[in-house]
């Protein structure tokens, strides 16, 4: 019996340990080589608040991407350097961790003036401190799903700060997109034959029509609406935490701010589609869509495009991708990039 109360005493504190040493593991980028590259992962104050940063490339002198991550509070940088790699080569990325989320959340901070609206100020503030850095006089403006909510506000405030936005999983008339996405899941999961869902996601719909809520995304993303070539990145925590740049205490934040990222910031994207706010802007725009992408439908995103004014609009589809095109298909991705951004002035 001693021999059991020790051997527990040992797992006991051995569990303990482990879970100490998990939650403040320190965090890095991996180094890239070369007299000029930059690759680092710091915490800096931005517009009052401790923003998570990580910027990633072969050359500084390279043109600078920002890139606004989606959820709402859904971070990127526990993956970035995974599909990124391509894009580091001719460009510098630069990463950022929104107020509130992953590890810009923190616990003791007051976020209950946390809206769209603030987290624009940050972005353009985020655009000044960057530019300065790494002395550059504008930069590519790169948004992603609910992230192109909060970038191309950016970019229609401030055009002089940015060379050209790009919308990838650009939302649209946030209704419309949501009934679609309501729509193309209960299709899938009859013919999957998955009566309880079917039942479920028809519960939902007059509070869909209504603007009430969203498709859940859980079902979004069981039925092929979300990846098609990959694993879903967000949400998954254990990959999040197998991540260099991310410890146990990171992954806590993480699902801590998305949580309540989502309640304070959803209304706002139901209630003032983004159409209704930006119709014109006044630098290169291109919407970047998967095909089959129900996240964020491609059809929404589309009329959007239509109706938007700019001084240079392009559509770009991919077909084999859903939510994600830029990871998807992260070699044609790339080209696009190059052929858009470093070949034409050649």
């Amino acid at each position: 019996m001693k021999r059991i109360k020790k051997l527990m005493k040992y797992i006991a504190i051995t569990i303990v340990t482990v879970l100490v040493i998990a939650l403040f593991f320190p965090t890095w980028t991996p180094n890239i080589k070369g007299d000029n590259s930059i690759s680092t992962l710091e915490q800096v104050e931005i517009n009052g608040s401790g923003h998570e940063i990580m910027i990633r490339g072969n050359d500084k002198d390279n043109p600078v991407i920002i890139v606004v991550h989606g959820g709402p509070g859904a971070p990127e940088i526990p993956y970035a350097t995974k599909y990124a790699d391509l894009l580091e080569a001719n460009f510098t990325i630069v990463n950022y961790d929104q107020r509130a989320s992953g590890k810009s959340y923190h616990f003791f901070e007051d976020y209950s003036t946390l809206s769209t609206d603030l987290l624009v100020d940050d972005l353009l503030a985020l655009t000044e401190y960057i530019s300065e850095r790494l002395e550059k006089e504008k930069v590519i403006l790169m948004g992603h799903s609910s992230g192109t909510y909060i970038g191309i506000q950016a970019a229609y405030k401030s055009p002089e700060k940015y060379e050209a936005y790009i919308g990838i999983g650009q939302m649209g008339e946030t209704k419309e997109s949501e009934i679609e996405s309501l729509k193309y899941s209960i299709s899938q999961a009859q013919k999957a034959g998955n009566a309880d869902d079917v039942l479920d996601l028809q519960g939902l719909t007059e509070q869909i029509k209504n603007g009430d809520t969203v498709t859940p995304r859980n079902y979004v993303m069981k039925y092929g609406g979300a990846v098609r070539l990959i694993d879903n990145p967000d949400g998954d925590n254990i990959g999040v935490l197998l991540s260099s740049e991310y410890n146990l205490l990171d992954v806590i934040r993480y699902n801590y701010g998305m949580g309540y990222s989502q309640e304070k910031l959803l209304s706002d994207l139901l209630e003032n589609p983004i159409p209704t706010i930006v119709t014109k802007l006044e630098i290169p725009l291109y919407f970047v869509m998967g095909k089959y992408d129900y996240m964020t439908s491609s059809n929404a995103a589309k009329k959007y495009f239509d109706v938007i004014e700019a001084e240079h609009k392009e559509f770009i589809s991919f077909e084999k991708s859903a939510h994600y095109p830029q990871f998807e298909e992260k070699e044609k991705f790339n080209e696009w990039m190059l052929d858009t951004f470093i070949n034409k002035n050649k």
